[in-house]
C-alpha cells in the first residue's frame, strides 16, 4: 500500500512541471486514487517552494481559500513572535483593598489577569508561596478578580462539536488558570477489600465533589473511559460527578480532564487550596470587579512568548493561541481587548512586511472554527517571511518534529521523512492540513502546504504523508531541472572565464587548463 501511495504521490509532482507555475491540474493516477476514497481533486491544494528560491516549485489550486483548521495557530504565534518579541511576559497582578498588618490583610485580595495563556498548578504553588514570602499570612475579606481586559461575545463550550466539558473548548478569559481543567486519575483500590475504584481529582478544588465512584471489574480494559458513564453536574458555582459504571483493575492508572467550574469559582478553588498548602489563612467568598488606580502590590510574570509558542504549535493548545492572537490587539487599542482589534494588529502587521495572505480571515487565532479561510500560497508566503527573520531557528524548533513531538509524534514512523520535516497540523471533521518545513536530502530547506476539505478528508493522509516523503528524497522533477540548469550554467561560466584568459594571454604562450575548483552543483 505504501508503495502504491508512492507512485501517486510522484506522478502529482511529475505532473506539475516546471518551476514557477500558476497552478496545474492533478495527474490523473493521483484524482483517480483521491477519488476512490471519496475525496475530489477540487478539495486539495499544494503550495511548495524552496526557502530562498525565486519561484514556486509545485502549485495546485494554491489561491483558493480554504478552511486550514489549527494551522491557523501558524499566523498567531509568526505575528506574536514578530511584533511582542520572543522574551515577552504575560503579568497578573495583586492588589491589596485593606490593611496589611502583621501579615493580615483585613480587606480584600484583588487579581488582575492579563491574559498569561499557560498558568499551570506548579507556578499557582509558586504565586502562592510569593504571596507569603510578601508577608501575607491571612486574608480576612474575599477574593476579587479583575478580568476585563478582554471584551469577548458570551463563549458557548457546547457551540462547536456539543463538547462542553472538553478542554479544548475552554474560552479564553483575562485570569484563566490550569486551562480551567480537572483531572480524574483512575486506579485500583489500594486494598483488595475495597470494591470501587480509587479517584483523585486535581486541582482537589472545594467546589468540585464525586457523589459516586466507579464499581471495580476485572474487565478487559478496552473502552474504559465508556465503561466509567460518568454523569457531570456543572452549574458554575459547584460541580458534581456520578461515576455509573466501572472500572476494570487490568487499565492500571488512567485519567481524563474535563472543564469544570465557571472561571471566577475555578480561581477560588485554587486560591483556597493551594494558599493554604502554602501556609495561609482565607475562608472568603470570591467576587467579580474592577482594580482602582495605584501600582500593584505584588506583580506574577508568566513564561516568556518562545515556550507559549512551543506548546501552542506542537500540543495545538487552543485556548493557548487565542489568549495569545487576544493579546495582540494591544497593539491596536487600549483596553478593552477584542478578536477584532487582533485581527486589524495582524493585517497591519502582513501589509508591513509585504506578506501576502489575500483573503486570510482569522476567527479567534486557534482555528476551532468553521469560518477561518487562508489559502495555500498565503500560508506558504507566511513560512517563508518566518524563515528570513531572527527568530526563524525558534519558530522551526516549535513545530512538531515528525514521528517524535506534538501532534506528528505518532506519524511519519515509517517513513523517510521521519525526523525530516517540521509540520504544523490540522484537524477537523471534514478538515486535513500540514503546513511546515522540510529539508531534503541535498540540505535544502522547502516551505510546503497541503490542505484538504471535504467530508472524506480524514483519508488522505498517507497520501499528504507521502509527498511529504518525495519533498524530502528530492523527487522534485522541477527542482531537478532547475539543478540542471544551474549546472550548465556554471559550467558555461568557466569555460567563459577560461577563454577570457586565453584571450588577454600572450599570443604564443601554451596556458595550462587548471581543473574545476569551485563549489559542486547542488543536486
Amino acid at each position: 500500500m505504501k508503495r502504491q501511495w508512492r507512485r501517486i504521490a510522484v506522478s502529482l509532482v511529475a505532473g506539475l512541471g516546471g518551476v514557477g507555475i500558476a497552478s496545474a491540474a492533478l495527474p490523473e493516477t493521483w484524482t483517480d486514487a483521491l477519488q476512490r476514497l471519496g475525496v475530489p481533486e477540487s478539495a486539495v491544494t499544494v503550495a511548495v517552494q524552496e526557502v530562498g528560491a525565486a519561484k514556486p516549485v509545485l502549485l495546485h489550486r494554491a489561491d483558493a481559500l480554504m478552511n486550514p483548521a489549527s494551522v491557523i495557530k501558524l499566523v498567531t504565534t509568526t505575528a506574536a513572535l514578530d511584533l511582542l518579541g520572543s522574551d515577552y511576559r504575560w503579568k497578573t497582578e495583586v492588589y491589596l483593598d485593606g490593611t496589611l498588618t502583621d501579615g493580615v490583610l483585613r480587606g480584600n485580595l484583588v487579581l488582575k489577569g492579563y491574559g498569561d495563556p499557560k498558568i499551570t498548578i506548579e507556578q499557582w504553588q509558586a504565586f502562592m508561596q510569593r504571596l507569603r514570602q510578601a508577608g501575607l499570612t491571612q486574608v480576612t475579606g474575599d477574593l476579587i478578580v479583575d478580568r476585563s481586559l478582554f471584551s469577548l461575545p458570551a463563549h458557548d463550550p457546547s457551540a462547536f462539536d456539543r463538547e462542553p466539558l472538553k478542554p479544548y473548548n475552554v474560552g479564553p478569559d483575562a485570569l484563566l488558570v490550569s486551562f480551567k481543567a480537572v483531572r480524574f486519575e483512575f486506579a485500583p483500590p489500594a486494598s483488595k477489600k475495597d470494591k470501587t475504584a480509587q479517584v483523585t481529582i486535581e486541582p482537589p478544588l472545594v467546589g468540585v465533589k464525586v457523589s459516586k465512584l466507579p464499581l471495580l471489574s476485572n474487565k478487559r480494559c478496552d473502552d474504559w473511559l465508556g465503561g466509567l458513564k460518568p454523569k457531570f453536574k456543572d452549574v458554575g458555582k459547584f460541580a458534581e460527578v456520578d461515576f455509573g459504571g466501572s472500572y476494570s483493575g487490568r487499565c492500571g492508572a488512567r485519567d481524563m480532564y474535563v472543564a469544570l467550574l465557571d472561571v471566577p469559582h475555578f480561581v477560588h478553588g485554587m486560591f483556597t487550596h493551594y494558599f493554604a498548602e502554602a501556609g495561609g489563612e482565607f475562608s472568603g467568598a470570591v467576587r467579580e470587579g474592577k482594580v482602582a488606580e495605584g501600582a500593584p502590590w505584588l506583580t506574577f510574570e508568566s513564561f516568556p512568548l518562545s515556550e507559549m509558542v512551543q506548546d501552542i504549535n506542537k500540543r495545538s493548545n487552543n485556548v493557548m493561541a487565542q489568549q495569545t492572537f487576544l493579546t495582540l490587539a494591544s497593539l491596536q487599542k487600549t483596553p478593552p481587548y477584542t478578536y477584532g482589534a487582533a485581527r486589524l494588529a495582524v493585517a497591519e502587521w502582513l501589509k508591513m512586511n509585504g506578506v501576502d495572505m489575500k483573503g486570510l480571515f482569522v476567527e479567534n487565532g486557534a482555528g476551532l472554527s468553521r469560518d477561518v479561510r487562508v489559502s495555500a500560497q498565503g500560508l506558504l508566503n507566511l513560512l517563508l517571511y518566518a524563515q528570513q527573520t531572527s527568530w526563524r531557528e525558534l519558530f522551526f524548533n516549535s513545530l512538531p518534529l515528525a514521528g517524535v513531538d506534538g501532534t506528528l509524534k505518532y506519524r511519519f514512523h515509517k517513513s523517510t521523512a521521519y525526523h525530516q520535516a517540521r509540520l504544523k497540523t490540522g484537524a477537523l471533521e471534514d478538515v486535513r492540513a500540514l503546513a511546515g518545513y522540510v529539508d531534503d536530502l541535498q540540505g535544502r530547506r522547502y516551505a510546503v502546504v497541503i490542505l484538504v476539505n471535504h467530508a472524506n478528508a480524514k483519508r488522505s493522509a498517507p497520501a499528504m504523508e507521502a509527498i511529504i516523503e518525495d519533498i524530502y528524497q528530492g523527487v522534485l522533477p522541477s527542482q531537478q531541472a532547475a539543478d540542471a540548469v544551474k549546472t550548465t550554467q556554471q559550467a558555461a561560466q568557466q569555460t567563459a572565464q577560461q577563454t577570457a584568459q586565453q584571450t588577454t594571454a600572450a599570443p604564443k604562450e601554451v596556458l595550462r587548463q587548471e581543473p574545476y575548483r569551485g563549489k559542486a552543483a547542488p543536486g
